[in-house]
């Protein structure tokens, strides 16, 4: 008995995905060249499995995404389709975080995830690392911007003096990063070298090491990080989040803080 559709648009998508998985002709990706992958065409749901893993670099993983954008923007909705898929897994908890907190129902902003990340396909600079992270970002940013616009619907603006209201007791830069995290300014990534460099005694190189990557690549995260925040907090971006210290993203980047924290130094010159 065929399967019901599902009605939801991240669910409507991941069902359209494993059907690009099925034989007799599933979609694959040609993985023979690049380095940490099987030397192989790998059917897409492999492969998201594979990107995924702890174990694969994340420049390999950007090669890979190179390759995807460019078949989404050459060949058309299969690829297109393919990108939404290998990228679910993110989908799905940048989906999770946007509803906290929100009881009613997240079909309208899942649909703006999905809008966001194929608008995004269309201009994603190729040459830039975190490009799965660049896509899923652009999603969040247009559930952010359709939910600012519904809120706004039934303000009536006045051209008069308001109160401003007290500032918020609780801008530690931690719970601002924090905040930052939670309105995809900036990713855990992010969050980790702007905290573990900036607010704790840890070098670049050390948190670059614990992220798998070379330090002129961490500073220039940074430093793009640092961009997003120091402007989202100019235009107020930040001011209405307000977040629970138990909170999943503020408790896993909490543990890979202290994780860096024990790390021994070593003697290497930091690249600022």
């Amino acid at each position: 008995m065929p399967k019901t559709w599902p009605t939801s648009p991240l669910g409507a998508a991941e069902r359209a995905f494993d059907l690009l998985t099925c034989p007799p002709a599933p979609l694959a990706f040609d993985a023979r060249g690049l380095a940490g992958l099987p030397q192989q065409l790998l059917p897409l749901d492999k492969l998201r499995r594979l990107l995924i893993c702890d174990r694969i670099p994340r420049s390999v993983c950007d090669q890979v995404w190179r390759q995807v954008v460019t078949r989404a923007r050459r060949d058309g909705p299969a690829w297109k389709l393919a990108a939404v898929g290998l990228a679910m897994p993110g989908l799905r908890r940048t989906a999770g975080r946007l509803a906290a907190g929100w009881h009613g129902d997240n079909s309208d902003w899942d649909a703006e995830l999905l809008t966001g990340f194929l608008a995004r396909l269309n201009t994603v600079d190729l040459d830039e690392p975190r490009i799965c992270g660049r896509l899923i970002d652009a999603g969040a940013r247009a559930v952010k911007h359709a939910r600012q616009r519904e809120e706004n619907t039934g303000v009536v603006h006045v051209d008069t003096a308001w109160s401003l209201p007290p500032s918020h007791p609780w801008d530690h830069p931690d719970w601002v990063l924090a905040r930052a995290v939670a309105q995809a300014v900036i990713d855990l990534d992010e969050h980790l070298l702007i905290t573990a460099t900036r607010l704790e005694d840890i070098p670049l190189h050390v948190a670059a090491d614990k992220l798998g990557i070379a330090v002129p690549l961490a500073a220039a995260w940074r430093r793009k990080a640092e961009h997003r925040l120091a402007e989202a907090i100019r235009t107020g971006e930040l001011s209405k989040v307000v977040l629970e210290a138990t909170s999943t993203g503020y408790r896993d980047t909490r543990a890979r803080r202290d994780g860096l924290a024990t790390r021994p130094r070593h003697p290497r010159t930091v690249l600022a």
